[in-house]
């Protein structure tokens, strides 16, 4: 999944070197490419954090440890 956001980046960003104006370029950078890859990460990311958001509150109902502050204990 990541490559493929990697590669839609370059390809805008190269699109975006051919632009008339500095403007330009940074605009259709904006909005061709990191605007809908961000949209498109997050979108497919949710699944994962609401495993993780369930997991999280499966384990302070059953009484088990938080891991989300184990770094703070090391």
């Amino acid at each position: 999944m990541y490559i493929i956001a990697i590669a839609w980046l370059y390809v805008t960003l190269l699109a975006a070197f051919t632009e008339s104006s500095v403007v330009a370029g940074v605009l259709s950078f904006l909005f061709y490419g990191l605007a809908p890859t961000a949209l498109l990460l997050w979108l497919a990311g949710r699944p994962a954090r609401r495993r993780r958001s369930d997991a999280v509150a499966g384990n302070q109902l059953a009484g088990g440890p938080d891991r989300s502050d184990a770094k703070a204990d090391q």
